[in-house]
């Protein structure tokens, strides 16, 4: 489908939104097929359901996430010095010193409204630039990697590893890496989570939820900063997927592995030269 259109005619939103359709038809196998074949009412039902599972899952991880981020930002053994109902919004957002911090905007100390705030540092690998500092406070604090586990592990996970008898909804959908998307996702709903706003609207100018995510994407796709935002998914993915390997965990010289490659090429070299001779 997408080799027939003209990219370059295209608007930055509908080339994002383009990207996002080839990835569904690569997630959802013989989603193409079927629209290619389906009458124009039909492809409309498709696009319904899609749309309708995706706000369901939305809602879900909204309802979810309002009550277990109270227990991630609560301290181990203690409780907070404002209780924070699970179920109710009041009382959250710039109302609650906890919350508040949480949400304070970056240039600003909490503690002290009038003068810059001091760069933070969340688990900074030592190395990194002014970049990864921003987007280390913004993406990396405790509650958003426990969040993550929420909505694409389990929310078992999120206290304890995942048995080897149970797939988490990550596995279960082919899901081995976190990807920009998701960590913007993540960090939308744990924001919303935070704050006194109701209801989850695309329209609330107060929230601006949309424009939060679109940000977050936005500033993870500039070229300028790929190497540092590919350090930042990296770091994520050794949090989320245990199992997660990368250029970086290459099999060394002398491990058993190199051994082992290094003998089976030396097997097919002398077979083919064996062959040749024959």
């Amino acid at each position: 489908m997408a080799e027939e259109l003209d990219l370059g005619s295209l608007s930055a939103i509908d080339q994002k939104e383009l990207e996002v359709f080839c990835e569904l038809l690569r997630m959802v196998s013989g989603l193409e097929a079927r629209l290619m074949t389906s009458s124009e009412d039909e492809v409309v039902h498709i696009a319904d359901l899609i749309q309708k599972g995706i706000n369901g899952a939305h809602a879900n991880d909204t309802k979810g996430m309002k009550s277990a981020v109270v227990d991630w930002i609560t301290p181990k053994g203690q409780s907070l010095n404002l209780h924070i109902p699970r179920n109710a919004k009041a009382g959250r957002g710039f109302n609650h010193k906890c919350t508040g911090a949480l949400l304070c905007p970056a240039r600003l100390d909490w503690n002290n409204v009038e003068s810059p705030m001091e760069w933070i540092t969340l688990k900074r690998p030592p190395g990194f630039g002014r970049f990864f500092d921003l987007i280390t406070i913004l993406l990396q604090p405790n509650c958003q990697i426990q969040a993550f586990k929420h909505v694409f592990t389990s929310p078992s996970s999120v206290e304890q590893e995942l048995k080897a008898m149970h797939s988490g909804n990550a596995c279960l959908h082919g899901m081995r890496s976190v990807t920009k998307a998701s960590i913007a996702y993540v960090a939308m709903q744990v924001r919303f989570a935070l704050t006194s706003a109701q209801v989850f609207s695309c329209t609330d100018l107060v929230t601006d939820s949309k424009r939060f995510y679109n940000s977050i994407t936005k500033l993870l796709d500039e070229t300028d900063e790929k190497d540092e935002v590919d350090q930042l998914l990296t770091w994520w993915n050794r949090q989320i997927f245990p199992l997660y390997t990368d250029s970086e965990h290459m099999p060394t010289k002398d491990s058993a592995l190199a051994q082992i490659r290094q003998k089976c090429e030396e097997i097919k070299e002398r077979t083919t030269s064996i062959s040749v001779g024959t």
